[in-house]
């Protein structure tokens, strides 16, 4: 298929599939080359080419660890409790209200807490300053003909480069900025206070690099945006080019929100509406949980 003027291969083969995301997947390290996409997005991993991807790559696998992922289960369960509370007092009332208004909040509450480390309650604070740009970030589209236009004429991106974004570059820098703050935080801490989270993962990986005896480690005295943490199995003549910066680590918690709001509130507000559409399927879910629940 086509978008303007640019073909596109859609695989369905299976086996061709296993072979492209299995056998040969040291192959296919790269994605579409972005365009209009600016940090901190640009600094994900979902951007980054060749070999800068496959080292920030080595260093986010070890994160999704069942170890890792049970030691993150106590902040969902926080955000749980939350969005339970929320909806016992709508059951109480018994009036009808926008699920998906509160799906989307707790979404939001999940991944400030475990990407950005940052502790919300979007439902009971919304003019927190996260949640209020988190909002405003996805309210913001892109003008349907002009989309039309850069996909027909995508010579022309270059071009619209040369008008900035004010608003895009207002949020963009306050995401930047709150995982460098988060940063900061972090080391001021005792290690046995630090969360839990995605965000300690990563910095726990630049430290294990730095206890083997290399430099570079988040240094304050650095430019703004180009602190730098060498990734854990950096050879020491390798150090310059394997570093990991501030604006990388906040590309992944920025990552992670794009990939994470909408999917999970859409997944969660669909399961819901199947549920209430099925009552018997509500009774055997509910059996399964209590199941799962004596159990553990």
């Amino acid at each position: 298929y086509y978008i303007g003027h640019q073909m596109f291969v859609v695989i369905s083969s299976p086996e061709m599939i296993k072979q492209i995301l299995v056998a040969d997947f040291s192959n296919f390290t790269n994605r579409a080359k972005p365009n209009l996409i600016s940090k901190p997005m640009l600094d994900s991993i979902l951007c980054l080419r060749d070999d800068r991807w496959k080292y920030v790559r080595s260093l986010l696998t070890p994160a999704f660890s069942d170890t890792k992922l049970k030691e993150m289960t106590s902040l969902i369960n926080q955000a749980c409790d939350i969005l339970l509370c929320n909806l016992k007092v709508y059951a109480d009332s018994g009036k009808a209200f926008d699920i998906q208004r509160c799906f989307n909040c707790f979404t939001l509450d999940v991944v400030g807490s475990v990407a950005f480390g940052t502790e919300v309650d979007s439902q009971k604070n919304p003019d927190d300053p996260f949640v209020k740009n988190c909002r405003t970030f996805f309210e913001m589209s892109l003008f349907k003909p002009l989309l039309i236009l850069i996909l027909s004429f995508p010579f022309i991106i270059p071009l619209l480069r040369i008008f900035p974004n004010k608003k895009q570059k207002e949020l963009n820098g306050f995401f930047i900025q709150t995982i460098k703050n988060a940063i900061v935080y972090r080391h001021q801490q005792d290690a046995a206070q630090r969360r839990r989270d995605f965000l300690q993962w990563m910095l726990d990986a630049c430290s294990s690099a730095l206890a083997a005896g290399r430099s570079g480690v988040l240094s304050p005295s650095a430019a703004p945006g180009q602190n730098k943490v060498p990734l854990a199995g950096t050879a020491p003549s390798e150090k310059a080019q394997e570093m990991l910066t501030e604006d990388e680590i906040a590309g992944q918690a920025f990552l992670f929100l794009i990939a994470g709001y909408e999917t999970t509130t859409s997944t969660l507000s669909f399961a819901t509406y199947l549920l209430a559409t099925n009552p018997e399927c509500q009774e055997k879910v509910l059996q399964e949980v209590d199941e799962f629940s004596a159990k553990h």
